[in-house]
């Protein structure tokens, strides 16, 4: 989801009736719903993380940007080839055993990259990342889902994807600001012990729930063919692949402007309006799935041409920064909704198609950000943004009777 994105599974299949996870008291369990927004968190970072540091990466392994930029492409690879295979191959599993397996993948992945010398295994690292990204993915809201009372279950899930915006607010700052102090490697490394902190938590504080039976899962062709479920995973794809574009080469475009001293700056300010953005999105989005989709692509586009003004100054890009977060920060909860109600009884494999389209699209910006990176230089990496949204706004502005319907 990053990703990343940033982006999450839907709900699950209702637990069986015995054992249930969810708290006598009807309150939330938050000590297992900060287990669980704190994977969040590690799968969203360790999406996004080369991002802020990307020209040291660069520089260690001794390849250019665009190449370097492809450990985003790497990684979401790993999820987009992996995620529906695995989710079937894993949904007898029982989760807390597949959820530890997951965060096990990433402290192996992170830790392989903070020590390799070699832009191939480095590569390889982000490969395998993405594959444990795609095993959490496919079971993360689903589990918070489980977890909640019944009247709670959507509180749930928000606060298991506040990972998503803490990871962008906080940890890819955090992260550009390590680099620079003390180098690349420790940043990767600050995200092993997270990893391996977060495994001990788990087992203390989450409670295990069954896996799904057998042939509980409905087929990818008969879903896609669901009302609603094609535009949004059109949307999903278009909108995903136009963040990734400019998000993974940030650093490589401040650099163009002559600002390439603010990376950290501006990765914090887009992570603090994202914060906003995914508040007022859980605020609305029962009543206002449509029109938040909507405003939120169109921030974006506003953003992309704030960016594009050649001379732009400092504070025009932390303006842009700022549009962009909060048009962004929400978009994983709005389409990830949109999707499992489009989706109906068929909501988990529409889910995990999502998560499978989302990493295909982070894969693609990578390539393509590098390539308009090499062929036309960075001026051209808002220009190819805008043009990437217009088809999202029309999409959505046409998808009213199904996939981001018009309500009340």
């Amino acid at each position: 989801m990053t990703h990343d994105t940033t982006v999450a599974a839907g709900p699950a299949t209702p637990a069986p009736a015995s054992p249930d996870p969810r708290p006598a008291s009807g309150r939330l369990p938050l000590p297992a719903l900060l287990a669980l927004a704190t994977a969040v968190f590690v799968t969203s970072l360790t999406e996004t993380l080369p991002a802020g540091v990307l020209p040291g990466m660069s520089a260690d392994l001794g390849v250019g940007e665009a190449a370097m930029g492809q450990s985003v492409t790497g990684y979401a690879l790993g999820t987009a080839l992996t995620a529906v295979p695995l989710a079937a191959r894993t949904a007898g599993w029982r989760r807390k055993r597949l959820l530890l397996t997951s965060m096990a993948g990433f402290a192996a992945a992170n830790t392989v990259t903070a020590v390799s010398s070699s832009y191939a295994l480095t590569m390889g690292a982000r490969f395998l990342a993405g594959v444990a990204a795609g095993v959490a993915w496919a079971l993360l809201a689903g589990y918070a889902r489980r977890i909640a009372p019944a009247h709670l279950q959507g509180r749930a899930v928000a606060v298991a994807m506040t990972g998503i915006p803490l990871a962008l607010s906080l940890g890819v700052p955090a992260g550009t600001f390590l680099g620079d102090a003390v180098g690349w490697r420790a940043a990767f490394t600050a995200m092993t012990v997270i990893a391996v902190v977060l495994l001990g938590w788990i087992a203390l504080a989450v409670p295990d729930l069954p896996g799904e039976p057998r042939g509980g899962r409905a087929p990818v062709a008969r879903t896609v063919k669901t009302p609603g479920v094609l535009p949004v995973l059109a949307v999903t794809f278009t909108l995903v692949l136009a963040h990734t574009v400019l998000y993974t080469y940030v650093a490589a475009y401040l650099d163009h402007l002559g600002l390439a001293g603010s990376t950290g700056l501006v990765l914090l300010v887009f992570g603090g309006a994202s914060l906003v953005g995914i508040w007022f999105t859980g605020r609305h989005i029962d009543r206002r799935l449509r029109a938040l989709t909507l405003a939120g692509a169109i921030l974006f586009a506003v953003a992309a041409a704030v960016f594009a003004v050649p001379a732009a100054s400092a504070a025009l890009v932390l303006v842009a920064a700022a549009l962009w977060g909060l048009g962004w920060g929400g978009a994983p909860t709005l389409l990830q909704t949109a999707v499992a109600e489009a989706g109906g009884d068929d909501a988990d494999t529409a889910q995990t198609m999502l998560v499978s389209l989302w990493n295909a699209a982070m894969a693609a910006g990578g390539v393509a950000g590098g390539l308009l990176l090499d062929g036309l230089g960075a001026g051209a990496l808002p220009w190819s943004v805008l043009l990437l949204l217009v088809p999202v706004v029309v999409v959505v502005t046409g998808a009213r009777a199904h996939g981001f319907p018009a309500r009340g």
